[in-house]
């Protein structure tokens, strides 16, 4: 069994994306990352050769080591203990965004290079924990900057139960969605996710392999 967690963590005025994951014993590490905006801000990791093999009870203490690891990253973001380097964000193209909203009829939006948007799954190698699923987006325009506002659509193609589970990515273009995998209903599976904003459309797809049951 693989443990893991994930916590959004204010910063001043910035949001960070805390991530602990347990690789599982072919790795034997317990590995955290601290996002901003797609980019991997910190790294931790510590390995627990000393519990392998696994049994019951070596598992419980590994499950133990990701708590308190996810833990203690997050009380130095808060201490100011683990001081984090956020990258210059670009400003210039502010200026002009402004003057476009400023001339757009009354109820009209402003295009903001969204006729296209980009969605990256920052997370793609360990988005699955078990049956957890968590998702962690980016939402771009056309030009690379962060979208805010975009309405995020995730769905599991091939599941028994077809559901949506949505996210709206933030300030700084990123949205999270947590869910439960749903059952499936046969061997071609996919996850396909869908972000709208003012009329701009992305999409992004992952064909799924399903492990045959024994």
């Amino acid at each position: 069994m693989l443990f893991g967690h994930n916590s959004n963590v204010a910063v001043g005025s910035d949001t960070v994306h805390v991530q602990t994951e347990d690789r599982g014993a072919n790795h034997a590490f317990i590995d955290t990352t601290v996002h901003w905006k797609g980019r991997v801000l910190h790294r931790r990791t510590n390995n627990y050769q000393d519990l392998l093999p696994l049994d019951a009870e070596r598992e419980s203490t590994v499950k133990a080591r990701v708590d308190e690891q996810h833990r203690a990253v997050i009380e130095e973001i808060r201490s100011g203990a683990l001081q984090l380097s956020f990258p210059a964000t670009p400003q210039a193209r502010v200026p002009a965004v402004a003057k476009l909203a400023t001339e757009v009829p009354e109820g009209v939006a402003p295009a903001l290079n969204l006729k296209v948007l980009k969605i990256e799954l920052v997370n793609a190698k360990t988005w699955l924990f078990g049956k957890r699923a968590t998702l962690q987006l980016m939402v771009r325009d056309s030009a690379g900057n962060p979208v805010s506002g975009a309405e995020t659509k995730a769905r599991i193609e091939g599941a028994l139960s077809p559901a949506e589970f949505t996210a709206v990515s933030g300030d700084d273009g990123y949205a999270t969605s947590e869910f439960e995998m749903p059952k499936l209903s046969g061997p071609e599976v996919a996850l396909a996710i869908e972000a709208t904003r003012n009329g701009a459309k992305g999409v992004l797809r992952f064909q799924l392999r399903v492990k045959p049951r024994i």
